[in-house]
């Protein structure tokens, strides 16, 4: 057996739709897939960083997952300060950019209060 990538994550969030445009056009992923899923209205939505292998579900129908309850995902950027401009510029409010010993990042959370690290990694 051999695993080769993770595929998808799912990112527990109250609302869809607002999650949808959080995801698409504060952040700019691509939307992989809308569509219709389970009976009660849900959607599954999945959606991707440009060129990315692995996608966010983002989901509203697991009990045991509250929106907000993630927190550590790291989004790994090539120019962290144009970035991090870019993403001030479309209404997102993110924390000082701090040094560490692996890279430079800054941090954020979507509507819901999920927690990202924005980083640019430094190489060995």
């Amino acid at each position: 057996m051999m695993i080769t990538h993770i595929a998808i994550v799912s990112l527990p969030v109250s609302d869809q739709t607002r999650a949808l445009d959080f995801y698409r056009d504060v952040l700019g992923f691509e939307v992989v897939r809308d569509n219709p899923f389970m009976p009660t209205g849900a959607r599954w939505i999945e959606v991707r960083p440009f060129g990315a292998r692995t996608s966010f579900t983002l989901v509203t129908w697991f009990e045991t997952m509250m929106p907000g309850s993630m927190t550590g995902t790291v989004l790994e950027v090539n120019d962290l300060d144009a970035t991090y401009a870019e993403l001030q510029a479309r209404g997102l409010a993110l924390s000082a950019i701090d040094d560490a010993p692996w890279g430079r990042y800054a941090t954020f959370t979507d509507p819901d209060g999920n927690g990202f690290v924005l980083q640019h990694s430094r190489m060995p």
